[in-house]
């Protein structure tokens, strides 16, 4: 069975393993890289809205997303929360 510790460890193994992969990128693959994720998470987002909605109109949906995004970005211009930063 393995500890914390064990877990810890392979936890921060797998972290330089994608940190030294990604330096590797150049940036046209970081760029691309980025546009991937920013569409996946789009596609989560809606699908979380559309579950929790129970929406079927897809323009509903990128509505229902965009006011979201719109509540996010509104918090983070007012300062309501901070971000967390891993060291």
């Amino acid at each position: 069975m393995e500890t914390q510790e064990d877990i810890n460890q392979l936890a921060d193994a797998i972290y330089r393993d994608k940190v030294l992969r990604a330096r590797k990128l150049t940036m046209d693959e970081k760029l691309s890289d980025g546009f991937e994720m920013f569409d996946l998470s789009c596609r989560l987002m809606a699908d979380g809205v559309r579950y929790q909605l129970g929406l079927t109109d897809e323009q509903e949906v990128w509505r229902a997303v965009a006011k979201r995004l719109s509540i996010v970005r509104k918090m983070d211009e007012a300062s309501i929360y901070t971000r967390v930063t891993h060291e």
